[in-house]
């Protein structure tokens, strides 16, 4: 096979090609391809680093959620189900960060390489290296925004539910040798002796409470306990006990039956995991789309409206009648009439104040529900963007950091990351209080980052900056450094 230098000697090289040498290599750009290169740089981190994530991000949500979980006897099924469902907004946070540890990867890599510059030295500019990735992260965008419309609500709201029924479900039964149960309502069980991975009891003696008027209790020498196939009700199998019941309506009469054996069927609710429909309960603003947000903001703000004018001729009148009161109203037929007209004015002053609190708490939160649906809407799509900012910032921060391995990428990508959902929070937090417009709320992170992304862009473009990684060894403990690396630190000292 002919070698780059073969190309050149026998003038064979298309037109298109461009020479570039370094000292290890000779580069061959061709404008075409060049775009190309580029992604294929990008999509192995960015389909590693999303796996890293999502499984970050489920991890922690595993975590949260484990009490809510463990020992509610609780299928595969329903457990697959409920992580499934939760994969769609973790997907929707993991995949802007994969775009910006992908980017940082990419430009990285082609840093060290020296490919960059070789690239540069065709003719091509740093702008035209991102436009591919840009493009692409305009695509990323448009099927998060779909994503987040389509698909996000109506997972939001079968987790749900679904966490909802798990909820509701009561824990696996058991009965602990010498411990009244009491998870079987109207019922005590006392058992005194168990078998490990068995379903046989010794020494059982249950108390119950259904009929007030009677007292009835059951003793057994053994027994064997189980559900129904439906879990809707606890089978107690007892051999060799007997039945005593006492009623309250005639103290002289004492009941005792003898067996050998009987079969107790007792009603046990919410030991059995039943799904719920999927209206079965109401949706909240995650649980829906921006086009339904909207639709119920309008619907608000004319809800509000109509608070306000209520609010302003409630007042006009008030103040009407009090500025203009009926003839005589006020004057008292007798001195002693004095204390009643004061307890009457009295009396319609807290009613007037009583009811324009209400008016106005009722102002307040509609307007709450308002910001509360409008932050949402604006996540739908700043959340997708960030998608796009994260370029701008991880291709200049790559070239400067001149390192394409996974570590260096997802430590300066945390940084970011840190920086992006604290003024995410904080500003749904502000939003929520009406201290800042939603929109503001939601698209700060994206401005602050952007901007300076578009900076670092112009900067690398106009010089080339490198990140000197020595210069943070210093803040690591000795022990963490290699003996290479402090030489070469004392030799840029001297």
């Amino acid at each position: 096979m002919r070698n780059s230098h073969d190309f050149r000697k026998y003038n064979t090289c298309p037109k298109s090609f461009k020479f570039i040498e370094t000292a290890s290599t000779t580069y061959y750009i061709e404008s075409v391809k060049l775009p190309f290169y580029i992604l294929k740089r990008h999509v192995g981190p960015f389909l590693f680093s999303n796996l890293v994530l999502i499984f970050i991000f489920l991890l922690q949500f595993l975590m949260q959620s484990m009490n809510q979980i463990v020992g509610k006897g609780l299928s595969l099924g329903v457990i697959i189900q409920l992580i499934v469902y939760n994969l769609a907004w973790i997907v929707v946070l993991a995949v802007p960060m994969s775009v910006l540890v992908a980017t940082l990867m990419a430009f990285g890599g082609l840093a060290s390489n020296n490919e960059v510059t070789a690239i540069k030295g065709s003719g091509v500019s740093l702008i035209r290296m991102m436009l591919p990735v840009l493009i692409a992260s305009v695509g990323v965008f448009y099927l998060l925004v779909l994503f987040g419309n389509d698909v996000l609500p109506d997972a939001n709201h079968r987790a749900k539910t679904i966490m909802i029924d798990i909820n509701r479900k009561k824990p696996t039964f058991t009965l602990d040798p010498g411990q009244f149960s009491q998870e079987i309502e109207n019922h005590a069980i006392l058992v005194r002796k168990t078998v490990p991975n068995s379903t046989e009891l010794y020494g059982v003696t249950i108390f119950d409470f259904s009929n007030p008027q009677k007292f009835t209790t059951i003793t057994a020498e053994r027994g064997k306990v189980g559900f129904s196939p439906d879990l809707k009700h606890l089978i107690m199998l007892l051999y060799d006990g007997e039945v005593d019941q006492y009623d309250n309506n005639q103290p002289s009469v004492y009941e005792r039956v003898r067996f050998k054996h009987q079969e107790i069927v007792l009603r046990a609710e919410g030991f059995a995991y039943e799904q719920s429909s999927e209206n079965a309960f109401g949706r909240g603003d995650r649980e829906l789309s921006a086009d339904s947000m909207v639709s119920i903001v309008a619907q608000l703000g004319k809800d509000r409206d109509v608070f306000r004018s209520q609010l302003h001729n409630y007042l006009q009148s008030q103040i009407k009648s009090l500025t203009s009161p009926v003839a005589g109203r006020y004057v008292p037929a007798k001195p002693s009439d004095s204390l009643a007209i004061i307890d009457d004015a009295l009396s319609r002053s807290q009613s007037v104040a009583a009811i324009t609190r209400g008016m106005v708490a009722s102002i307040n939160q509609t307007e709450r529900q308002i910001y509360s649906y409008r932050v949402e809407i604006e996540k739908k799509y700043s959340i997708p963007f960030a998608a796009i900012v994260f370029i701008f910032l991880g291709a200049p921060l790559g070239m400067m950091s001149r390192r394409g391995n996974f570590g260096v990428s997802a430590g300066l990508s945390m940084l970011f990351f840190l920086v992006y959902w604290a003024f995410l929070i904080a500003g749904e937090k502000f939003a929520d209080r009406q201290m800042m417009s939603p929109f503001m709320a939601m698209w700060l992170a994206n401005i602050v980052l952007g901007a300076l992304g578009l900076l670092l862009t112009y900067r690398v473009s106009k010089e080339t900056l490198v990140i000197n990684w020595n210069s943070f060894v210093r803040f690591f403990p000795r022990r963490w450094v290699s003996d290479e690396t402090l030489v070469e630190l004392a030799k840029r000292e001297r």
